[in-house]
């Protein structure tokens, strides 16, 4: 089971130049098993786009599934932000740039799939050691 990050769904549901690469990248992910969204990304996509339950027919009728946040992964999520404000106030950079849904979406991905489907790979490398990335190429 593949996660698809939300900056993946915006390209591809969007009108966006990258719309080609998620694309691929989801078809890609739906030959390996069940591609997923959680209610992070559900709801990521409804402030960005609009007419959520218009975007999760179409989401749906792509052959993505939805899976909600089991407490573990919402744990590790809370962990992962701590340490994140720690490294950040240690070397001095001050207020985090990164948001709760960040690590949410990465924590799921890493506890309940097998791999993220995401722009931000540096990110997600840093903060979730182990977890499979794939990443639309552009």
């Amino acid at each position: 089971m593949i996660a698809v990050d939300t900056s993946v769904l915006i390209d591809l549901l969007g009108d966006d130049v990258r719309a080609d690469a998620a694309e691929t990248s989801v078809r890609e992910a739906l030959t390996l098993g069940p591609v997923v969204v959680c209610e992070v990304v559900v709801s990521e996509i409804t402030a960005g786009l609009g007419h959520g339950d218009e975007i999760m027919d179409v989401v749906e009728d792509m052959g993505l599934r939805y899976l909600p946040l089991e407490r573990r992964a919402a744990i590790r999520a809370g962990e992962m932000q701590r340490r994140f404000n720690q490294r950040r106030r240690a070397s001095g950079q001050g207020i985090a740039i990164r948001t709760v849904p960040d690590f949410l979406v990465g924590a799921h991905a890493l506890l309940q799939c097998n791999g993220l489907i995401t722009r931000d790979a540096g990110f997600f490398r840093d903060y979730f050691k182990g977890l499979k990335l794939f990443v639309p190429k552009v």
